[in-house]
């Protein structure tokens, strides 16, 4: 098997794993209506869970986490942004027959918007507010990324490159406010 992804390359391997999970789809009808809804939906129920946790930082007035999320989402959107004209990968269904079981526009397919946004959600929760609902939210990116590849729209590559790419943000915005706390401090006078 290691001999075989060896040669097959990692845009073989990458097709091949679609293939295999997008081969299920279509030919178990509750199966996929629930993966077809998880494509669509459950980023928007991820969104409404981290109002979970913050809750108590709303009514503190504590609004830095909130904005260390935004800034996360942000950086993630820009990146995923640039990466996407940069690699312009068609989706599988303009290059491959496919189960497509969501309409989706033809447009660039590395990185999965989903997926960017889903991971950084759930990776600045997870850095700035609670490890237990950060873990939770990954655990639902995953679900949405893997919902994408079995609807037929995204390959496995393109999520984990959303995954990366989340990361990337919210490593950048923690990196960022050290840069600003040191910066800070070196301004500050000495104490006699």
């Amino acid at each position: 098997m290691a001999g075989r992804v060896a040669t097959m390359g990692v845009t073989g391997l990458n097709y091949h794993l679609f293939a295999v999970v997008n081969g299920w789809a279509g030919s178990h009808g509750l199966v996929d209506d629930v993966f077809e809804w998880a494509a669509t939906w459950l980023i928007f129920v991820m969104a409404a869970l981290t109002v979970v946790p913050g809750r108590a930082l709303v009514r503190s007035g504590a609004w830095t986490v909130p904005l260390r999320v935004g800034a996360s989402l942000a950086l993630a959107l820009g990146i995923g942004q640039v990466v996407g004209r940069l690699a312009h990968e068609p989706r599988p269904f303009q290059t491959h027959v496919v189960h497509q079981l969501i309409p989706h526009a033809a447009d660039a397919s590395l990185p999965s918007d989903h997926a960017t946004v889903a991971f950084a959600l759930a990776f600045a929760i997870w850095v700035f507010l609670s490890r237990p609902w950060g873990i939770a939210l990954t655990v639902l990116a995953t679900v949405i990324g893997f919902a994408r590849v079995w609807v037929g729209v995204h390959y496995p590559g393109d999520i984990a490159a959303g995954a990366l790419i989340g990361a990337a943000a919210v490593t950048l915005v923690v990196a960022g406010e050290r840069l600003m706390r040191r910066a800070r401090e070196s301004r500050r006078p000495a104490s006699p």
